[in-house]
C-alpha cells in the first residue's frame, strides 16, 4: 500500500519540476533583451545618471551661495549692529555742539564749560572713530544726494553752481553706510533775467 501510494507521487513531483522547468524557461525566454533594447536601457540610465550629477552641482553651488549670503549677512551683522546706538548717540553729540555755539561770553564759567564741552565732543569723536563712525563735513564740496541733503538752494557770487555753501549739520557714516545725511545749503546757478525784465 505504501509502494503504491509513494510511486504517484514521486510522479507527480517529476512532472511538476518538468512543469516549473519549462515554465522557467519560457519566463525567462520572455525577458531576453535584444542588443537594441540593452543600448536603448543604457541611453535612459546614462541620461538619469547625467540629470542626477546636474541636479548634485546644482545642490552644490546652492549650499556655496548660501553659505557666502550667510557668512555676508553675519559680517553685516558685527559691522552695523551698532547703528541703531550711533543713530541715538548722534543726538546728544548734536546737543553738545549746539551748547558749545550757544555758549557766549568771557566770564570764567563760560570757559570751563566751553572747555569741557569740547573735551566731551573730542571724547566722543575718538570713541567714534574707534567704531569706524566717520563725520560727513562737505563745506566746499559738490553737493552728493547720496550723502548730503539740502535744506536750502541759494545763489552765492563766485561759488559754483551744486557747491556746499554752509553745513546746517554733520552727516555720519557706519562702515561705509550712511547712518545720517548732512543737511547743508547748496549754490545754485544765478537766474537770468527774463525778457520782460530787460524790456523794462
Amino acid at each position: 500500500m505504501s509502494t503504491d501510494q509513494e510511486a504517484p507521487q514521486s510522479q507527480l513531483d517529476a512532472e511538476n519540476e518538468t512543469l516549473s522547468d519549462e515554465q522557467a524557461h519560457t519566463d525567462l525566454g520572455e525577458h531576453e533583451y535584444t542588443i537594441e533594447e540593452l543600448k536603448q536601457e543604457l541611453a535612459e540610465a546614462k541620461q538619469k545618471a547625467h540629470d542626477n550629477w546636474d541636479k548634485a552641482v546644482r545642490v552644490q553651488a546652492e549650499m556655496e551661495n548660501l553659505k557666502k549670503r550667510t557668512q555676508k549677512d553675519l559680517e553685516d551683522a558685527h559691522k552695523f549692529a551698532l547703528t541703531n546706538f550711533a543713530k541715538e548717540l548722534l543726538s546728544v553729540l548734536d546737543s553738545l555742539v549746539l551748547g558749545l555755539q550757544a555758549a557766549t561770553g568771557d566770564s570764567e564759567e563760560v570757559q570751563k564749560f566751553r572747555v569741557g564741552n569740547e573735551m566731551t565732543i573730542k571724547l566722543f569723536e575718538s570713541v567714534f572713530a574707534k567704531f569706524n563712525i566717520v563725520a560727513i563735513d562737505p563745506l566746499g564740496q559738490p553737493f552728493n544726494p547720496e550723502q548730503h541733503q539740502a535744506m536750502v538752494m541759494q545763489e552765492v557770487e563766485g561759488v559754483e553752481p551744486n557747491t556746499v555753501v554752509n553745513v546746517f549739520q554733520k552727516g555720519y557714516m557706519l562702515n561705509g553706510r550712511l547712518l545720517r545725511p548732512a543737511m547743508v545749503v547748496v549754490a545754485k546757478a544765478a537766474e537770468k533775467p527774463s525778457e520782460i525784465d530787460k524790456q523794462a
